[in-house]
């Protein structure tokens, strides 16, 4: 099965095929060349899964934004892509107005209403462009995948679904029907996209809950209007039940202390120290007299570098090492190369080695065609260099390995840590003052209770250093509030054995010289998240498991007894209110761990938006302050 990112390629190559199914048997010889007319939200979805050489290919010759001035090309189709809101639509008709293209091929990221569809029918009208309008499609494609199995909802103008957005204090009734109704209209353009009707789990009393039961009730309301369903293919090709995927709908208040966490894999730091942004990070390049040149560099980490699918999710120091051999690898290749020149006598500029030309014909041949591989082989691990100095620079200089060393320890409730915990708070080379706070909040969810001349020792330490407390006066009501702090024991932790392995990472120049990886031993444990995964999965009858909702679409009467208890293969984990690359991590690690011996655990992680630490804490903060 394919996954729901390939799905998405798939329709919006179809789209940019104006809309033809295009068989694989017999792609067109050439492309047909258009005009690609985007805004934001579709330039966030397109760029993430195809690049510009790709567009080229597919015959698209020039993308420009739907807001920008754009000059009249005549006999060229022009593709919109755009969501159907009043701003976008008013800017069409405009279009229409000035007869700017010829051809026009309408389509929208989510389904526009019958009114809107109305007056841009009038505004053809009176702009005499009917004959001009050649399609109107609506695409179900509102999200953004950034990975065979990962989505967010929005990037640009994030902040309308953030944890802050859904939490404050003052927010309207109308504004969190809004919130919600985005977020469904985005999941149920996932799953038409992927053409298969989850069952719904749920916890209850909660944004997940209030997403839930609208998403039940607009796939049920698809499902039984018999002209419009959209997933009447799911019947055709026999997805019948026992291939139906799992969508569990979370909260982010399920587990607030992980999006805080100073982490130690490659993509999570690359996200919390570099703000890695739909698959691309932007290095600040220093010149050799350690200034920062004008230009940035800008990384792509997607799917198409093998060295990053490879050990994205490794831990940094083994990312090092793994660098450290690419590149001894690379440098033997190239040593091939010169040894074949130098024995053809092809060295500097003799040319007495044509003689010998027909020995050594394959092996030229072999190089030749070994080449542009080289090229690109040493194009990535100068990259990857690039961004693993970067976050090692990090890392020395924020102290980043004794914050990861520490919450780790403090999340796997290790005894005895308050002297360590003060004398970071206290040490003015370790962290930012951000960091500070990001080590005591957790400290605080995590401990069982402090007593209050101990909280104010803390608060003091961390106001000595510059804290802004707010965002821990949200936390403490937070914790009030939450049965978290009644409950088992939500973190298992997932500590290392070998403590300080990042002080064995020295960077010399460009190289990493590591030593002591090869005996790092990893405790792989579970997250709060996915610990509520594996048992929504397996159906592990525990009590907590009885508090979520069963909502299943299919079902003519709701119910909320689940109909068959096999275990699923099939996965969609959804957190309302932000997720992060450490709980996605967490999942991809569980999954691998569950697949074997015929089974396959597929497991897919969305979230509303992405945090790293800084800006989770950026949000907690507003929060506190409207306290």
């Amino acid at each position: 099965m394919s996954s729901l990112r390939q799905k998405q390629i798939d329709a919006i190559k179809q789209m940019l095929n104006l809309n033809q199914q295009q068989s694989k048997l017999n792609p067109p010889s050439e492309p047909i060349w258009k005009v690609l007319i985007y805004d934001k939200t579709g330039q966030d979805i397109i760029s993430p899964l195809i690049s510009v050489k790709e567009l080229r290919e597919l015959g698209v010759t020039l993308f420009v934004q739907l807001h920008s001035n754009r000059d009249p090309i005549p006999e060229v189709p022009a593709i919109y892509f755009c969501s159907p809101t009043d701003e976008n639509l008013t800017r069409i008709s405009q279009d229409f107005q000035k007869s700017i293209y010829d051809i026009y091929h309408l389509n929208f990221i989510s389904p526009i209403s019958r009114q809107k569809l109305e007056d841009l029918a009038s505004a053809a009208i009176i702009s005499n462009s009917v004959a001009n309008v050649h399609k109107v499609y609506d695409q179900y494609v509102n999200f953004i995948s950034l990975e065979e199995d990962m989505c967010i909802l929005k990037h640009q103008k994030s902040d309308n679904l953030s944890y802050y957005a859904i939490n404050k204090g003052d927010i309207k009734d109308t504004e969190m029907d809004n919130i919600i109704d985005s977020i469904v209209d985005s999941l149920f353009s996932a799953f038409v996209t992927s053409g298969s009707v989850p069952i719904i789990r749920s916890p209850k009393g909660n944004a997940a809950e209030l997403v839930a039961i609208k998403l039940d009730k607009k796939l049920r309301e698809n499902l039984y209007d018999a002209r419009n369903n959209l997933f009447h293919a799911d019947a055709q090709t026999g997805n019948f039940n026992f291939q139906r995927p799992i969508l569990i709908i979370l909260d982010r208040n399920i587990d607030m202390a992980t999006p805080l966490h100073h982490t130690w894999t490659y993509q999570a730091l690359a996200h919390d120290v570099l703000s890695l942004s739909l698959n691309r990070v932007v290095i600040e390049e220093l010149t050799p007299s350690g200034g920062v040149r004008a230009k940035n560099r800008s990384c792509e980490l997607d799917s198409n570098d093998k060295f990053w699918m490879m050990h994205k999710g490794s831990p940094f120091p083994t990312v090092a090492e793994a660098i450290q051999e690419e590149l001894e690898q690379y440098k033997s290749s190239e040593e091939e190369v010169k040894k074949l020149k130098s024995s053809m006598g092809i060295d500097g500029e003799s040319d007495v080695a044509m003689s010998f030309v027909t020995d050594n014909t394959a092996k030229i041949t072999s190089a030749v065609n070994s080449l542009p591989q080289l090229l690109e082989k040493k194009r990535l691990i100068d990259m990857h260099t690039s961004v693993a100095t970067a976050i090692l620079n990090s890392i020395k200089n924020r102290k980043l390995d004794t914050f990861f060393e520490l919450e780790e320890k403090i999340m796997s409730k290790t005894q005895g840590i308050e002297k360590q915990l003060m004398d970071v708070i206290n040490d003015p080379d370790a962290g930012t003052s951000d960091d500070k706070l990001r080590l005591f909040i957790i400290y605080f969810i995590c401990a069982p209770s402090l007593n209050e001349t101990e909280l104010k020792k803390y608060e003091h330490a961390l106001e000595e250093v510059g804290c802004d407390l707010s965002a821990l006066k949200y936390i403490k009501r937070w914790k009030s509030y939450t049965k978290m702090a009644s409950g088992p024991n939500q973190y298992e932790g997932a500590g290392t054995k070998t403590v300080n392995m990042f002080s064995k990472l020295v960077s010399q120049g460009s190289n990493f010289v590591m030593e002591g990886v090869k005996n790092l031993v990893v405790k792989r444990h579970n997250l709060p998240v996915t610990r509520i995964v594996d048992h929504l999965m397996e159906f592990k009858n525990s009590q907590e498991m009885e508090e979520y909702h069963y909502l299943d679409p299919k079902q003519l009467k709701a119910t909320d007894i689940p109909k068959n208890r096999s275990p699923f293969q099939d996965a969609f984990v959804f957190i309302v209110g932000g997720g992060n690359y450490i709980e996605y991590q967490n999942l991809v690690d569980y999954a691998k761990q569950k697949t074997g011996a015929g089974n396959t655990k597929r497991i897919t992680y969305g979230a509303t938006t992405l945090n790293n630490g800084h800006l989770f804490l950026k949000q907690l903060t507003l929060l506190g302050q409207e306290l």
